[in-house]
This record gives C-alpha cells, structure tokens and sequence, in this order.
C-alpha cells in the first residue's frame, strides 16, 4: 500500500474530500435556515404567534442539515438535536415544559463541552465567567420560583462553562458561547419577572440563533482545516 493510499485509510469520513455537488446543497440549506430565522425573529417583532409556532421548529434542523453536508462531528450534531428539543418544549407556556426543555439544553452543554475537548482558554475569561454565574444565581435566587432555584442554578453552572470552553476552538465558537449565555440569562429573568427589554421574545430567539450558528460554525472551522491539512498531505 502507498503513503497516499495509507493516509487515505486513515482519514475520518467527516475529513474527506466534500462530494462533488455537495457545494449546491451547503448554500439551500444556509439560505433556508436565513429566511427561517428572518421569519422567526419578523414574527416576533410583529407579536405574530403562529408564524413563531410554524418557524422556530424549522431552524436547528436546517441548521443540522447545513453542517451534516459540511461533514460535521456527530457530537455537534447532537448538540443541535438536543437544542431543537429545547425549542420544541419551551413553545409550551408550562412549568414542567420548561423542566423539560431545561434538561434537552443542558444535554447539549455536555455534547459541546466533550467537542471542545481541552484546548486552552485563557484564566482570566475563566474568572470573569466565574463570577457572573455567582452574581446572576445570587441576584436571581429570591425571584425565582422556589421549585426552580436549584434546577436554575445546576444548569447555569453547566452553561456558564459551556460559554467559556467553547472559546478554546477560537473567537467565533466564544462569541457563540456568550451569546448562549446572554439567552438563556434572559429566559432566567423572565422567569424571575424581572422588568424586560421590549419584544424579550425577539431578543431571547436573537442571541440565541447567533449562538447556536457561531457554535456550529466555529467547531466546524477546526475540521475544515484538517481536511484541508489531509488533501494536501494525500497530494504530496
């Protein structure tokens, strides 16, 4: 067996060469998940229910098909999964529903956090991270229903450190891990009936389909390098 051929053998699936084709299919699947998340946030802004109800179902799906055709992780596409399950359950104005939507979240945290391994973050974002989750859940806690409070508080810790390792894969997946956080710290005063922006909805949907595209597309962009490391490696 050849170098080439030995390399080849070796190469993960997702690091292989995209089929021919497949480029057509990455830009129907963007554009689609553009206008779903325009749709989505216009909705919104216009306090148009049913048109949330029929798009918000549509946007991690589309966004999991978009990164299936671009060879992702399976522990990316997990965790978009379990954030569309998130979604589904928060669409029903229950306690138990937002238990359940909490919980389908929190099991995308942990898929995210495994996929972004150990790579290094820095101390210092660390310590401020660190001491947002404290002031947020110390600020919050007399607010909160009393059957939330410890629910709340294990699922911040959870996505507060989801939000700063996800900078370990570099300044787009960091920017996406904030921007979770800011979401979900909305939901949380919402929760605690804090006094709200206008349209907290829009807001809320806002960060949070920025979040979820900069995570996907961040963890992406380490893949897409090594692919392109082993094309030309299989090259030489």
């Amino acid at each position: 067996m050849s170098d080439t051929d030995s390399r080849a053998f070796r190469t993960p699936s997702w690091a292989r060469p995209v089929p021919e084709g497949a480029g057509a299919a990455v830009r129907v699947l963007l554009g689609a998940f553009a206008v779903a998340t325009a749709l989505d946030l216009g909705s919104l802004l216009a306090g148009w229910h049913l048109g949330h109800v029929l798009a918000k179902p549509l946007l991690m799906p589309l966004l999991v098909a978009y990164v299936i055709t671009r060879r992702a992780p399976r522990l990316l596409i997990a965790a978009l999964l379990f954030g569309w399950g998130g979604d589904l359950a928060l669409l029903f104005d229950a306690d138990p529903a937002f238990l359940v939507g909490m919980g389908s979240f929190a099991a995308g945290h942990v898929c995210y956090l495994v996929l972004f391994g150990r790579g290094r973050t820095h101390p210092a974002l660390g310590g401020a991270y660190a001491l947002a989750l404290v002031g947020t859940v110390a600020l919050l806690w007399e607010d909160l229903p009393a059957d939330l409070r410890i629910p709340v508080a294990g699922y911040s810790l959870l996505l507060t450190a989801m939000a700063y390792r996800s900078s370990a894969l570099g300044l787009r997946a960091g920017l996406g891990g904030a921007l979770f956080l800011i979401s979900d710290t909305l939901i949380a005063t919402g929760v605690a009936d804090w006094p709200q922006l206008p349209r907290p909805d829009f807001w809320i949907m806002a960060t949070y389909v920025a979040a979820q595209y900069l995570l996907a597309t961040g963890a992406l962009a380490p893949t897409q390098a090594y692919r392109r490391t082993v094309i030309q490696d299989s090259t030489n």
